[in-house]
């Protein structure tokens, strides 16, 4: 099931998803070194992050898969959002400085492929960083959130699909510790079992924070070869050889 931009912006909205919001911004920030004049490419639904991480970047774009839909941003000045396919990015080769994936890859049909696209864009020094929902978190068990939605991944599962991209893992984090709850009372202790969360049970966070480097060079494996020829040593038939010693020559 995917998000749609309508139930993502509604969600984001609400008193939990600024909770949200504000959790994976800690999350981000313990691992976002700031670059000046960077290009900065965001993919699924990721306009809170971009309105503050953006600001010292030379340019800024929101790309929204076309399962999810798009809305117009930012609000005042020229539009940087676009309608994209994840597999087909409008770019050229090597452009883009980072990448960052918020609601996407948990809803992409192929995400090895959007991750060898995102590649493709990349500059050799190129960064992507990646939030996931946590297959052992609680957040992936309810759907009245977007985390809900889509397909949660380990950090296992995360680490082995980067590999395969290209890419190498350099830094996790994690956010979503307090429960889903819509109920006041329990958004109250959202800053203590945040804390608490990342203390003594990182594992079951609600979604995973990973930012990875660009990898220009690997090994090629080698294809062992189906047969190969083995030379026995034979002795020469007696008759062949007796009869070659006592063969005349040709007149």
């Amino acid at each position: 099931m995917h998000s749609d931009i309508v139930d993502l912006r509604s969600f984001y909205s609400t008193t939990l998803g600024r909770l949200a919001e504000r959790s994976i911004t800690m999350a981000l920030s313990s691992i976002w070194a700031t670059v000046p004049n960077e290009r900065l490419v965001g993919l699924g639904y990721t306009l809170p992050w971009l309105e503050r991480f953006g600001t010292d970047a030379e340019r800024v774009f929101a790309f929204m898969p076309a399962t999810q839909g798009a809305v117009v941003w930012p609000a005042a000045g020229p539009t940087a959002t676009a309608l994209v396919f994840d597999e087909e990015l409008p770019l050229v080769d090597s452009c883009i400085d980072r990448v960052l994936l918020v609601h996407s890859l948990e809803h992409a049909e192929n995400p090895r492929e959007t991750l060898n696209e995102i590649w493709r864009v990349l500059s050799p020094a190129g960064r992507v960083v990646i939030v996931v929902p946590n297959r052992r978190g609680v957040w992936a068990r309810f759907e009245h959130t977007p985390f809900g939605n889509g397909r949660p991944f380990s950090r296992g599962q995360l680490t082995e699909l980067l590999r395969e991209a290209n890419f190498t893992p350099a830094t996790w984090s994690d956010a979503l510790f307090f429960p889903p709850s819509p109920r006041r009372f329990m958004m109250r202790f959202h800053n203590v079992l945040e804390k608490a969360g990342r203390r003594f049970w990182p594992i079951f966070s609600g979604v995973i924070v990973v930012e990875a480097q660009k990898r220009l060079y690997q090994g090629v494996p080698v294809a062992q070869r189906a047969s190969r020829r083995v030379f026995v040593p034979v002795f020469s038939p007696q008759g062949a050889t007796r009869l070659g010693r006592h063969a005349r020559p040709a007149k």
